[in-house]
């Protein structure tokens, strides 16, 4: 057998905190450390919530109240001369890419002469492909390779851009999770609750849709209550919303936590409601918690981990009375629901750390051999 070659590798975020994306890349750090490899970490915002590996640059430090164009040059100039001093093997680049100029600045100045992956976190073909994917799918020709976290992103958005030099790597879960006692809020003990959780963007997670469903479902007179967990520009928007409902008493909000296992393996379920996304962390996270989901079958992502009353339950079109009653079958039918708990974790095994850093693992030897 061949020796597995080890790489000197610098992730790039642009911070640690928060989304789903910032934990995969936290994650990633974890992982190719483990398999060996030197991992460095450049992040552009002061931001870190989650544990990751290996040396890290943190631009985000050197920003001020007043940034001028001046200081954010003197930045860039600081991030290319890491990256030259330090002469990195590859440089995974996970920010999002929805500006073709300044993504002309990166290509041709910040990773000039440098082996680079692309990794792409979301369906939404202008947050990673610029708002001109025709002219940018030049760029990404040249990287060593580009990395989708969904087949659906693969097939369907990069070579459909004429973009082959891809492949599909799911973000991964660490089993870990499942041993971590984090805090049990008060407000929820000895409650039966439908958990969602997330950023609060309603233009991307659609809150206000697992609200009016919730309601329409009529758990809540039952005592069953909806747990909206996280922060967000639209927390207050969706609080006063959530006011106007039938059931308003059982809509609770919960800030954000880097430790929601505790939460999330006493849920009933998890849900998704987003408009769109890349690879649903939520998802998984829930599933090897031994957490069932309910989640709408978005473009991307959903179908490549819920397999229909079998671990979850998956709702074929964005309609108020379908996903009303998959909350009444998940919280009433108590033989189809420890069918589908029982088939949780198993489920999801093939995303776990251990598989997806194997992969990259081999990914990389692959392509810098």
């Amino acid at each position: 057998m061949t020796s597995q070659k080890k790489f000197k590798v610098c992730l790039v975020s642009i911070s640690l905190a928060k989304g789903g994306l910032e934990r995969s890349c936290a994650m990633l750090s974890q992982m190719l450390e483990a398999q060996g490899h030197e991992v460095h970490l450049v992040i552009l915002n002061d931001d870190v919530d989650y544990p990751f590996s290996g040396k890290m640059l943190n631009l985000g430090k050197l920003k001020t109240e007043n940034d001028s164009m001046v200081r954010r040059l003197l930045r860039f100039r600081k991030f290319r001369n890491y990256l030259k001093k330090e002469n990195f093997d590859v440089v995974i680049d996970h920010r999002p890419k929805n500006n073709f100029e300044r993504e002309l600045f990166y290509s041709k100045f910040i990773y000039r002469e440098l082996n680079k992956i692309y990794v792409v976190h979301s369906s939404k073909k202008t947050e990673y492909l610029t708002e001109n994917p025709s002219a940018f799918s030049k760029v990404c020709q040249k990287n060593l390779l580009n990395v989708a976290v969904s087949e659906y992103i693969e097939a369907e958005i990069l070579r459909k851009e004429g973009i082959f030099n891809s492949v599909t790597i799911h973000n991964a879960f660490d089993p870990a999770w499942a041993e971590q006692n984090g805090e049990f809020p008060q407000i929820l003990q000895n409650k039966k609750y439908i958990l969602s959780y997330g950023r609060l963007d309603d233009s991307i997670k659609d809150f206000s849709f697992l609200m009016e469903a919730f309601s329409r479902s009529k758990v809540w007179e039952k005592d069953v209550h909806l747990v909206i967990l996280g922060d967000g520009m639209d927390r207050e928007m969706l609080q006063k919303r959530a006011a106007s409902k039938e059931g308003a008493r059982q809509i609770l909000f919960l800030p954000f936590t880097n430790n929601p296992f505790e939460i999330i393996k006493n849920a009933r379920c998890v849900t998704l409601t987003s408009k769109y996304e890349g690879f649903p962390m939520v998802l998984v996270e829930s599933l090897s918690l031994g957490t069932p989901v309910v989640s709408l079958d978005i473009v991307s992502g959903p179908s490549e981990i819920v397999q229909h009353q079998k671990n979850g339950l998956l709702i074929a079109e964005r309609s108020l009375p379908l996903f009303a009653e998959a909350l009444q079958s998940v919280c009433f039918d108590e033989t189809g629901y420890q069918n589908l708990k029982a088939n949780t974790k198993a489920s999801v095994e093939k995303f776990s750390m251990q598989t997806i850093s194997e992969k990259w693992n081999q990914i990389l030897n692959h392509a810098l051999q």
